[in-house]
């Protein structure tokens, strides 16, 4: 007789086992129409599946995150079942969700053209129209081989071999089709609206170049067809702002293949990443962080004692001298443990907060690299704090400030904060846990700060603090994090220490705090979100000034040598082009000021300053542009000129 608790604490008591769906059905028709899931006992469940036992219960519905998930995830297994339909011999690897839709990946000797993928789409609609139901069956070990054996599904056979501890696995049944998955989902196709299939990739089987070449085929979901047309308008305003085209345009960096995944910095771009970094280091200084370098190259056994080696290995590059193994480092925090431990500190020392700009190397896969923004070099804006247990809220909500104030200097007003949990693979005990997620949670809450909460999601050495900036097209960026970590530090791991109140050894609470992330990719979202009309501060060249003719060539000289002993990013341009040409080539060039200097410019010692907004705002004196720049410079991101 299970008796299912509600989210409002309200009870319903069964006599016999029943279903997400019979539940919901019990709760009214209207529910049970929308019904995609449940989540109980906070697992997500298929609609069919049974409760047995006292269990509290949510009901998915496409109006929560997860039932757009599920959603999601069950029209790649549509794609799968039109894909199959169009193309028998078609070997269907893996499909799960990305942000926004899905993908599939399949082994199929045609190509898959752009026309292939309206053709499929339409079949993918017409079988969605249907409003099919599907029916999930556990399938022992031995049946769902047979099954996947008769069908030359030769993929699914080798995931369904390398996972010998499962007895049983789950099939969905679309109709004819069939597919494998841990589920939950869709109990029916009509709960699909709208979706559009959008580009063909290849793909290595399992990320591996020793493997078969797939082809992975995208697609987007939403609920609705409405918010599937603004997100397809959103994306062909990301196409305009792309980074890697803008960035070959503003002659900002370039990536090449003698160098994957690492950015080739030109003058220019290097300007723009100084500003950044500077800026940041800025905030160290007035936020009382202690900035430190450490060694790109460290001894193995530093990773297997922080616990990264376990965690990181397949990721890590290796190399090895002497008959010792090295790591290039993946994450900065093992090395500023050793800055903090070549020192006792005593309470009264702490917090300790080290920073740095550390460089990283990850060794991503060669298909998911992205300009700046999927890379295998980068540099984190890091730091890592040392406090006792009774400095964390004070520290954390300090961290917070930083985000939000750092976020509105770069023109980011929009923020959304997630806090992950406990990972199933980590390292501690279920009490430090507890004590780590409480800390957390108690500092956002004192903050009143509105919160997402993400199970399973956190560091496998503690919760975290994610924070998502949207910029101004809509998209949603993953940047900062604030890290709570009571491991690593311990005895058997790093073993930092300091002497408490009572003259014994503690071990510190550690916080780990991004603002920026990755300062690469931070620098190609501002690229995007400005469209590379940088505001002033940030402009790797803030003014241009040009002379109307060669008789102004030396007062424009004069000029220019003058603002920049004030301090601004000035060239000038004394080719022997028209001012016109001159005006609209660096307007395209996102130039925020483009001072000209002609016979009357000469003779009132003034220059005539336009915006790239096209805008003449007149003549101005020396003083007056540097008052006006000055004032310009000081706004930072927080009001942008056109």
């Amino acid at each position: 007789m299970p008796i299912i608790t509600l989210p409002d604490g309200s009870k319903k008591v069964f006599e016999n086992p029943v279903t997400v769906l019979q539940v919901a059905l019990e709760i009214g028709q209207g529910l049970a129409k929308a019904t995609i899931a449940g989540r109980v006992n906070g697992e997500l469940k298929d609609a069919s599946d049974m409760i047995s036992e006292d269990s509290e219960l949510s009901i998915i519905t496409l109006k929560d995150e997860d039932g757009v998930h599920i959603m999601r995830h069950s029209c790649a297994h549509l794609l799968g079942h039109a894909l199959k339909q169009l193309y028998p011999d078609a070997k269907m690897a893996i499909g799960p969700v990305i942000e926004n839709g899905f993908y599939y990946d399949i082994d199929l000797d045609e190509k898959i053209t752009p026309e292939s993928l309206v053709e499929i789409e339409r079949r993918m609609g017409e079988l969605a129209k249907t409003g099919y139901d599907v029916i999930k069956k556990m399938t022992p070990r031995a049946e769902a081989l047979e099954i996947f054996q008769s069908r030359a599904e030769d993929y699914k056979v080798e995931l369904i071999n390398d996972m010998p501890d499962e007895s049983a696995f789950g099939l969905y049944y679309h109709q004819e089709y069939i597919d494998m998955c841990r589920g939950p989902h869709l109990p029916h196709m009509g709960f699909v609206k709208a979706f559009k299939l959008t580009h063909v990739a290849g793909a290595y089987w399992r990320g591996d170049s020793d493997n078969k070449m797939l082809q992975r085929l995208y697609g987007v979901a939403f609920p609705d067809k409405k918010a599937l047309k603004a997100y397809l308008v959103m994306m062909e305003e990301a196409e305009k702002r792309d980074h890697r085209k803008l960035g070959k345009q503003l002659d900002l960096f370039h990536v090449d293949e003698i160098a994957p995944g690492m950015a080739f910095w030109h003058p220019k771009g290097a300007t723009l990443y100084r500003i950044v970094e500077d800026y940041m280091r800025q905030q160290l200084v007035e936020n009382d962080y202690d900035e430190i370098r450490t060694p790109l190259i460290m001894d193995r056994s530093l990773w297997e004692k922080s616990g990264h080696w376990d965690k990181f290995k397949d990721n890590m590059f290796t190399t090895e001298t002497e008959s010792r193994d090295y790591a290039v480092k993946p994450m900065n925090c093992p090395g500023h443990i050793q800055v903090y431990n070549r020192h006792l500190s005593s309470y009264r020392d702490l917090p300790v907060r080290l920073a740095e700009f550390g460089l990283v190397h990850r060794n991503e896969s060669s298909g998911t690299l992205h300009g700046l923004m999927r890379v295998r070099s980068f540099t984190q804006d890091d730091a890592h704090i040392f406090c006792t247990p009774e400095q964390i809220q004070a520290e954390v909500q300090a961290c917070i400030d930083l985000v939000y104030t750092t976020y509105a200097d770069f023109g980011f007003n929009q923020i959304a904060v997630k806090f992950s949990t406990r990972p199933d693979k980590r390292v501690g005990s279920d009490q430090v846990w507890d004590l780590a997620e409480q800390a957390l949670e108690d500092t956002l809450k004192a903050a009143e700060l509105p919160y997402t909460l993400q199970p399973g999601e956190g560091a496998f050495y503690g919760p975290k603090i994610e924070f998502q900036l949207k910029d101004c097209i809509g998209r949603v960026w993953q940047c900062g994090t604030i890290q709570l970590d009571f491991s690593m530090t311990q005895a058997e791991r790093l073993n930092a220490v300091y002497i408490g109140a009572d003259n014994e050894k503690h071990h510190p609470v550690m916080i780990h705090r991004a603002i920026l992330g990755s300062l690469e990719r931070f620098v190609g979202i501002l690229v995007e979100h400005y469209e590379g009309k940088f505001p002033t501060w940030l402009a790797p060249v803030q003014a241009v000034i040009a002379p109307i003719s060669e008789n102004h060539a030396s007062t424009v000289t004069d000029f220019a040598k003058k603002l920049k002993k004030h301090g601004f990013r000035v060239e000038t341009d004394l080719r022997n082009e028209k001012v016109g040409f001159k005006i609209r080539e660096h307007t395209l060039q996102r130039v925020p000021y483009i001072l000209v200097i002609g016979d009357q410019e000469v003779e009132n010692q003034t220059v005539n300053v336009r915006a790239r907004s096209g805008e003449n705002m007149g003549s101005f004196t020396l003083d007056e542009l540097v008052d006006h720049l000055t004032q310009d410079i000081a706004q930072l991101g927080r009001h942008v000129q056109s």
